[in-house]
């Protein structure tokens, strides 16, 4: 174990895999070098207590940085370039010939897309009928042909137009759609006018036999499913 821990990240990763460096460790991967008189891994720790988390470091904006000893433009656009190479990462594989294989997928997915966003967000990803996925009971054949952020609003409601869904599933030939917003409190927990929105686009949907397999709330590190709830 000691050798294990008085390896450099590069050594460990090499020798034990990548899921063995600690988020401090795999940061200092990133960053690469440290600043005078501070080695990488010590600036990847003091980043990680001052902004309480990867995900709080890597959604932070350039004035959060100010005060940040270390941090410059260089370094910032790293870190950025991070988030941002992890968002399509997911994005490009779900679109790829990989269908959503499981809910923890589809989760996320929908966590790289929303979870950092700073107001209500309402997306959609659009399938057809060629292969196969699983979204909670499900077991349909669905590939995913899109996904599209069709609704932005305030910090705490964004406006939903059901027939705008549905518009764009005939436009893409979609025989299903998976819904999802965020919730930027990071509490997932469905409202009311979750529920009443969602059963609004399901009936909308059913007139042109499009199924609404699910509809997922994103929080911070937390989600909730309405088809794993019984409610659709």
């Amino acid at each position: 174990m000691d050798d294990e821990l008085a390896l450099l990240p590069r050594e460990k990763m090499l020798n034990f895999g990548i899921t063995s460096l600690t988020d401090a460790e795999l940061l200092a991967l990133f960053l690469r070098t440290g600043t005078s008189g501070k080695s990488v891994f010590i600036l990847a720790q003091e980043l990680l207590q001052h902004f309480g988390s990867l995900h709080g470091l890597l959604n932070a904006d350039l004035d959060e940085f100010r005060y940040v000893e270390g941090i410059g433009l260089a370094k910032f656009a790293q870190l950025k370039g991070i988030a941002e190479l992890a968002r399509r990462y997911h994005s490009v594989r779900v679109l790829g010939d990989n269908p959503l294989l499981s809910p923890e997928m589809t989760k996320d997915f929908l966590q790289s897309q929303l979870s950092d966003a700073e107001r209500e967000i309402f997306m959609v990803i659009f399938l057809d009928n060629q292969h196969r996925v699983m979204v909670i009971f499900l077991d349909n054949q669905h590939r995913v042909v899109k996904h599209s952020r069709m609704f932005s609003g305030t910090l705490r409601h964004v406006e939903v137009h059901p027939r705008e869904i549905v518009r764009e599933a005939i436009k893409v030939n979609a025989a299903a759609v998976i819904l999802a917003h965020n919730h930027p409190s990071g509490c997932a927990e469905p409202s009311k006018a979750d529920k009443e929105i969602t059963e609004r686009i399901i009936k909308c949907c059913q007139f042109m036999d499009i199924r609404v397999l699910d509809h997922f709330i994103v929080g911070r590190g937390e989600y909730v499913s309405l088809a794993e709830r019984g409610w659709i």
